[in-house]
């Protein structure tokens, strides 16, 4: 099945990717790899997620946020690729940032909202190493931000 199929098996449409919010662009590619810039937790009218774990955002709301964020990575990716995810060799690597309370310790299973996915478009090139890291805030008051880097044919 190719990743296309899965998408729409999947019921997942993407979407054009975000304008910057600051001084950066949504990508780079240098040789095989695209590196994409951190995107936002975003609820489907587009406006963000906010919240912090363990205090007013559940684990499973952050993983559906994270899950959220992997569909707008996929869209960016699609643009890196010039409209073709059939370049994508492999997910080499992902980045979590979790807005959290000191005391919450699930970021990796707020995470998995994302790499799930991934592993469900892409398959065994969706397989990727990882890190999830708790922080005091995100941009916008956020409760995830992901980026990742991604290998290209």
């Amino acid at each position: 099945m190719s990743v296309y199929d899965k998408l729409k098996a999947l019921n997942i449409t993407l979407a054009a990717p975000a304008t910057p919010a600051a001084a950066y662009v949504m990508y780079v590619q240098t040789g095989n790899l695209v590196f994409i810039s951190g995107h936002l937790a975003k609820h489907a009218d587009g406006s963000i997620i906010t919240g912090q774990l363990g205090k007013n955002v559940t684990t499973e709301q952050g993983q559906l946020a994270a899950r959220a964020i992997a569909i707008d990575l996929i869209g960016t990716l699609q643009e890196a690729c010039g409209g073709d995810l059939k370049r994508v060799r492999r997910i080499v690597k992902v980045m979590s940032l979790v807005n959290s309370t000191p005391d919450f310790t699930d970021q990796h299973l707020v995470t998995n909202g994302a790499s799930e996915l991934l592993g469900e478009v892409f398959g065994d090139a969706g397989k990727h190493a990882r890190s999830a890291f708790g922080v005091a805030q995100i941009p916008r008051g956020s409760c995830v931000e992901i980026e990742m880097i991604v290998e290209v044919a």
